[in-house]
């Protein structure tokens, strides 16, 4: 199975979401809750193509900035990309049953790396991004819908195309994004499998420990001999 990590960075972690979300800053959630409320009327997909373009063009008002240091790159995205996105929820689809079985300090522990993990491994291609890649279908949903679909298409450098697709649920604050689908692929259930596979060999402590020590998440099955 091809991995979506490859074009997470790309796609799924700029454009409504993602990902992949401990709490952001005191400040960041006031102006999440702020923006939720503001485009409480929005379709799913107005909330993704408005949280997309939002932040591409923070980022092409500072893409030198953020090349020479990182840490600012992390603050836009902590600010104006995860709030958009539900971590809490995805991870505990990410880790099934075993997140059942625990402990409150272990499934924060891992909602901690987890995201971390990705935006480290895979942030830097944000800054390779432009708005004029990006494509977002009109998606509408009814009156009191509490789970939505939203396509995209992102254009890569040969001109070639990927869907990029993402799956919202109705929060407290607003829409939130909890899976991205790249060609096919959900991101939620490819690293379900491989988590399982390592968890079920060495145990939760052993993945956040892999995760915390800048492992990519795709690289987690290679211990149990799959293939990501």
């Amino acid at each position: 199975m091809t991995s979506p990590l490859g074009w997470f960075g790309v796609g799924a972690l700029f454009a409504s979401a993602l990902f992949v979300c401990v709490a952001p800053t005191p400040g960041a959630a006031r102006d999440a809750v702020s923006a939720s409320a503001a485009a409480g009327d929005e379709q799913p997909s107005q909330v993704v193509e408005n949280a997309a373009h939002g932040f591409l063009q923070e980022l092409d008002a500072h893409r030198a900035e953020y090349r020479k240091d990182p840490a600012l790159l992390r603050q836009a995205v902590d600010r104006d990309v995860l709030p958009h996105f539900d971590i809490q929820y995805a991870a505990r689809l990410v880790l099934g049953r075993y997140w059942r079985t625990a402990t409150p300090a272990q499934q924060q522990r891992f909602i901690n790396a987890f995201e971390g993990s990705l935006f480290n491994n895979y942030g830097s291609a944000l800054l390779e991004f432009r708005a004029d890649r990006l494509q977002v279908y009109p998606t509408h949903v009814s009156a009191g819908a509490r789970d939505a679909f939203v396509r995209t298409v992102i254009r890569r450098d040969d001109g070639s195309k990927v869907e990029v697709d993402y799956a919202l649920r109705m929060t407290p604050q607003g829409w939130k994004a909890w899976d991205v689908i790249i060609e096919g692929i959900s991101y939620v259930k490819s690293f379900r499998d491989d988590f399982g596979a390592q968890i079920e060999q060495q145990g939760l402590d052993a993945v956040i420990e892999r995760l915390e020590h800048g492992e990519k998440p795709a690289a987690l099955g290679a211990t149990t001999g799959r293939s990501s």
